[in-house]
């Protein structure tokens, strides 16, 4: 039998300990969140699917942006959390494995998935569902850990696809499952989904982060040790 993820909701227990890490992490509050809201552009008057929302700090700011946000994510709590940070969204419990039967084809202006990707074991099904629900002319967007990071923590063959477990410890005191799979495992799942690449970035953190944690800043501003996004549109 394949081994996989599974669908445990990994991020209920520690929900709260994230909460507080993501709010203004260096990882999240200035390295990806910035990154993903610079390549969804525009938001105002639009219908963004936030899909796997976490506590709401992105659709937080896509509200106060101006966007009409649906989320999804599938810990309760992270749902939760969800609502009371991005009040005008709507926001529900839902697995990123399952088809989003509960949106029509053709429905959203923008797809975010933020930094989940990895945790699904149906990640074509999810890329699949994604460009079913967007209106002509979308987009998604897409961030996940950094490929070439993954290996330089695992090491191992970079091409092999895998699931690895990690313990992130002092700021979250968590354990996680995920997938990791070389760069060209990714784009071919994009593009048998039906996406072509519009920008790919690897981002690096603003200069005036480095207070957060200096060692940490110089290193996810030198080496691949942080995420990739991606701003994919309908082939």
């Amino acid at each position: 039998m394949t081994e996989l993820v599974g669908r445990e909701p990994q991020y209920e227990a520690p929900a709260e300990n994230y909460r507080r890490h993501a709010a203004d992490g260096l990882w999240n509050a200035h390295l990806d969140r910035p990154a993903c809201l610079e390549l969804l552009g525009d938001v105002s008057g639009k219908r963004v699917l936030d899909a796997a929302c976490g506590p709401g700090f992105y659709a937080a700011e896509l509200v106060s942006r101006g966007a009409l946000v649906t989320g999804f994510d599938n810990s309760p709590r992270m749902v939760e959390f969800c609502r009371q940070q991005a009040g005008g969204g709507e926001f529900r419990v839902h697995d990123l494995n399952d088809p989003i039967d509960w949106l029509p084809d053709a429905s959203v202006d923008l797809v975010l998935c933020a930094l989940a990707y990895e945790y699904a074991d149906n990640r074509a099904g999810a890329l699949r569902e994604f460009r079913r629900v967007l209106k002509p002319g979308g987009a998604l967007v897409l961030s996940k850990l950094h490929p070439t990071g993954d290996w330089l923590r695992h090491g191992g063959s970079y091409f092999d696809t895998r699931i690895v477990e990690e313990w992130w410890g002092a700021e979250l005191d968590m354990g996680v499952r995920f997938w990791i799979e070389p760069l060209e495992a990714v784009c071919a799942a994009i593009a048998d989904a039906g996406f072509l690449i519009e920008r790919l970035v690897e981002p690096r953190p603003a200069p005036e982060a480095a207070a957060l944690n200096p060692a940490k800043h110089e290193r996810l501003s030198t080496g691949p040790y942080g995420f990739i996004a991606f701003r994919l549109r309908p082939a």
